[in-house]
């Protein structure tokens, strides 16, 4: 038990702190540079999302972003979601990464579970070019285009970062998933999305565990037939021969020395597709532009993680998590970054930290997850390893409770500014984070990110101040999504973001921001179930759920909510004379974690009669959650709106056992 509450105070940025903090040269500049005068932090997110206008054309300016064509005007239309930005201006993401470049420092560090105790590889920035030089010959030679898109079914290694920025220079679209994804998950992004090339490794190593993934390249290639080539990365010798396939270092070998040329392309010209799993149907196929990813990018990272050159930048991620992408974008700023592709917890449960010492590193990325794991397990590694360069932690993924706060300033260091982040896949970026010149507060967020116009709404639609609401932006942002994919009406993505509280974009999450603009976020408001960061959709779960014979029915709740760990539930109702036996629920789990994601297995299967319904016959899983959560059930359901009242009586049991056990 923590032996801290909520609101108490951790840390206080010191005078020199604040004045060597990027925001600060901000505020500054700002006076300077546009008469803009602001006192402190609270003056400038509000005159940020005042004036969205100068505030996000300023960035330009301020970060010497690099574009080819000027713009005609910051922004057409302060609406949502038909805001246009910037028309005119010609740019390139990738363009702007490689600005950065310096003989001083590596562009990134890698490590592997094998690696992890031994010295860390690097990439110079001339090597990482030459090598993104190489990869978009490559690309080009298998025909990809500006707008083709590039699939990539790849881990967090050096080379996934390389192709994402060779596709990027061309023009084309990335798109990428976790080795651990099964066939089906995968397929059931990329199909969608029609790629022309496909990157692939033949396998990878978890746990200490080497997993051959070449079955699963097979089947991908077989249900994919837009794919004109495969470049194949060789894990542990293992070989995969395809018609359609080349190896990864053959690929690379073929180049010639022509130039390398930066793609010019607008501001919303698509950069890579994300996914973001809703309730029902396929996984949303988010597109973000390069304009919108650049500028956020370098905002977040600069402003809010206070990254400058000479840091060492880590988010222990994957390939299949937003915050893969965003690492890339911390390349803006000048710092290095360290990329780890393993378990955090393999060879020792403290393994991360290791890296740590060994990389220099300055900030250190994780989920609320691992922090948990690490109270858990009861480990100290500041006891063990010198983790005094770290200034910088941040969390995401799901809300960090009290204990985990204490846990890091006890066991990390005492001088760092822990940022607790929320953002999401469907912006790609934290919009509620880290805010160097403010103090920090146990189990709260510092503040609202600059130019991210952040409320907390009621049913009404009424902004609160010290009361749970919906997240709310009600200012558009360039980086929400440019649309998505195969969505030419802009149905969907109206409907995801847009059916509440038409011409203001509702998150799906539960925040509360207090008078001081700190920010306490509960968990999702939806159904969405959110593991280590990674949202999966109850639909692509039901679909393999209910693949099994004896499975008529079924529901799957997330308990994920502020100072819980996250527990997934599965409930199914089974056909006449079968059991739910323990090989059962072994058959289930099993193919959920090879086809669909190892992240995305229930910690518990119960049985059930029946599973409730709407009488518009949509499952019920966001009151049934709420009931599991410990919401009176007058407030979770109205049981008039139901097909079938009587099942509450199973759940509302289950939530007093559970609560008789606490």
């Amino acid at each position: 038990m923590s032996r801290l509450q909520e609101g108490d105070l951790l840390w206080t940025p010191s005078r020199a702190i604040i004045r060597e903090t990027n925001l600060e040269r901000y505020r500054l500049w700002l006076a300077s540079a546009l008469g803009v005068q602001v006192d402190d932090y609270a003056q400038l997110w509000l005159w940020s999302v005042d004036h969205i206008e100068t505030f996000w054309e300023s960035l330009f300016t301020f970060f010497h972003l690099r574009t080819s064509q000027p713009w005609s005007t910051p922004l057409v239309r302060r609406e949502m979601p038909a805001a246009r930005w910037f028309p005119g201006v010609r740019l390139n993401y990738a363009e702007n990464i490689f600005a950065q470049a310096t003989d001083e420092r590596p562009a990134l560090f890698f490590s592997d579970e094998r690696g992890v105790g031994e010295s860390l590889g690097a990439l110079s920035w001339a090597d990482l070019a030459e090598q993104v030089r190489r990869t978009a010959q490559a690309l080009q030679r298998a025909g990809v285009k500006p707008d083709d898109r590039v699939a990539a079914y790849i881990g967090n290694i050096p080379e996934a970062m390389i192709a994402m920025l060779a596709t990027a220079s061309l023009g084309a679209i990335w798109s990428s998933c976790s080795p651990d994804f099964g066939a089906q998950g995968v397929l059931d992004r990329f199909q969608q999305i029609a790629p022309r090339v496909l990157i692939a490794v033949t396998g990878y190593q978890h746990n200490g565990k080497v997993f051959d993934r070449r079955a699963v390249i097979g089947e991908l290639l077989d249900a994919l037939p837009t794919v004109q080539q495969a470049l194949i990365l060789s894990f542990d010798g293992m070989d995969l021969s395809t018609p359609r396939g080349v190896a990864w270092d053959d690929a690379m070998a073929q180049a010639n020395s022509a130039p390398h040329c930066f793609e010019q392309v607008p501001f919303e010209h698509p950069l890579w597709i994300l996914y973001s799993s809703g309730t029902t149907g396929l996984p949303k196929p988010i597109v973000h532009g390069h304009g919108g990813m650049l500028l956020e990018h370098a905002k977040a990272t600069i402003f809010h993680n206070d990254l400058k050159p000479g840091d060492c930048f880590f988010w222990y991620t994957s390939t299949g998590w937003m915050m893969w992408n965003y690492q890339i974008g911390a390349l803006l700023s000048g710092a290095s970054i360290i990329l780890y592709n393993g378990s955090p917890t393999y060879p020792h449960f403290d393994a991360l930290f290791q890296l740590a010492e060994r990389s220099g590193m300055t900030y250190f990325g994780t989920s609320a997850a691992f922090v948990s794991a690490c109270i858990k397990t009861g480990i100290h590694p500041n006891q063990k390893y010198d983790l005094s360069r770290i200034r910088g932690v941040g969390s995401t993924g799901s809300p960090l409770s009290v204990e985990g706060f204490e846990w890091i300033y006890e066991n990390i260091n005492r001088d760092l500014a822990l940022e607790s982040l929320s953002g999401g896949t469907d912006l790609c970026t934290a919009f509620v984070g880290g805010v160097r010149t403010q103090p920090i507060y146990a189990g709260e967020l510092q503040g609202r990110s600059l130019g991210a116009s952040i409320h907390a709404y009621d049913e009404a639609g009424q902004a609160r101040i010290d009361e749970v609401g919906e997240l709310v932006i009600t200012q558009p942002m360039p980086s929400m999504p440019i649309a998505f994919w195969n969505d030419a009406d802009m149905s969907r993505y109206r409907a995801s973001y847009f059916d509440m509280y038409p011409g203001v974009w509702r998150h799906g999450d539960w925040i509360r921001i207090n008078s001081r603009g700190g920010c306490v976020i509960y968990g999702r408001s939806d159904s969405t179930i959110n593991r280590q960061g990674i949202r999966m959709g109850t639909a692509e779960l039901y679909r393999i759920i209910e693949s099994f014979s004896d499975v008529v029915d079924s529901l799957i709740v997330d308990l994920e909510m502020l100072g819980r760990e996250s527990r997934l539930l599965l409930f199914v109702v089974l056909k006449e004379g079968a059991e739910l036996t323990d090989g059962f629920k072994r058959q289930i789990i099993q193919k959920l974690r090879s086809d669909i994601s190892p992240r995305h297995v229930p910690d518990e299967i119960l049985r059930i009669n029946a599973v409730p319904y709407t009488l518009s016959g949509k499952k019920m899983e966001v009151p049934i959650r709420k009931i599991l959560l410990g919401f009176d059930v007058d407030i979770a359901v109205k049981p008039s709106a139901m097909r079938n009242p009587e099942t509450l009586d199973f759940f509302l049991n289950y939530a007093r056992q559970q609560r008789s056990k606490e």
